[in-house]
C-alpha cells in the first residue's frame, strides 16, 4: 500500500468509498462521476500503480478481478444488453488514479470509439 494513493486510502479504511463487494483480494465501489447508469470500478487491494507493473503472480487476482465484474454485470442486470470493462494505463490512456483498476459500464448504448 502506498500512502498517497487514493485507492490505497479507500482500502485501509481511511476514506469511506460507496461499497458495492468487498473481499480479501479487491474492493468495488460506484463511480463518483459516473458515466453510465452503471459504473463501478474494481480495484486489488494490492496496491499495483499501472498494468506495466503487473507480475506473472498477478494473473490470478487480475482474472478474479473480471469475473466479479462479469457478477456485478449480471446482478446489475446489464449483462445481457452489454457492458464495457475498461482499464487505462498511464495517463495519455485516461489513468488518473495510478492503483490499477476496472471500469465496468452499463445501462446505456455505450459508443465506440470511446474517444
Amino acid at each position: 500500500m502506498t500512502t498517497d494513493c487514493l485507492f490505497c486510502k479507500m482500502v485501509s479504511g481511511q476514506i469511506k468509498p460507496n461499497t458495492v463487494y468487498e473481499d480479501d483480494d479487491m474492493l468495488v465501489f460506484k463511480d463518483i462521476n459516473p458515466q453510465a447508469p452503471v459504473h463501478v470500478l474494481i480495484i486489488p487491494k494490492k496496491h499495483i500503480a499501472t498494468l506495466n507493473d503487473l507480475g506473472q503472480g498477478d494473473a490470478q487476482l487480475i482474472g478474479k478481478m473480471f469475473l466479479k465484474a462479469v457478477k456485478i454485470a449480471k446482478d446489475s442486470g446489464v449483462a445481457e444488453s452489454g457492458f464495457r470493462i475498461i482499464m487505462n494505463c498511464n495517463a495519455d490512456a485516461g489513468q488518473s488514479v495510478f492503483h490499477v483498476h476496472l471500469h465496468l459500464l452499463g445501462g446505456r448504448f455505450l459508443r465506440w470509439p470511446p474517444g
